[in-house]
């Protein structure tokens, strides 16, 4: 697992974006593991989140398919967490 380290991709966003809503996200540091554990995942190309808003959104490479169950479970294994797919 990573601790805090960002990816930094510069090519198109040509992907699909998921958004998630997450409970129990209210510190930067939290914000960044999850962001950690969903760019972990394969085909997530980049994970930004909103600690006022408790939302997340997952860029995900061209022609990945988001697999919402995978997203949420990632993000509960960050820590205290829940996570459904925002409205």
């Amino acid at each position: 697992m990573k601790l805090f380290s960002r990816k930094n991709k510069t090519e198109a966003d040509t992907g699909q974006s998921v958004e998630l809503l997450i409970e129990g996200m209210h510190r930067t540091s939290s914000g960044l593991l999850i962001d950690d554990e969903l760019e972990d995942l394969p085909g997530d190309r980049s994970a930004t989140r909103d600690t006022r808003t408790g939302r997340s959104t997952v860029r995900l490479d061209e022609g990945a398919h988001a697999d919402v169950a995978t997203l949420v479970a990632a993000v509960e294994g960050a820590g205290d967490h829940t996570a459904r797919l925002a409205d």
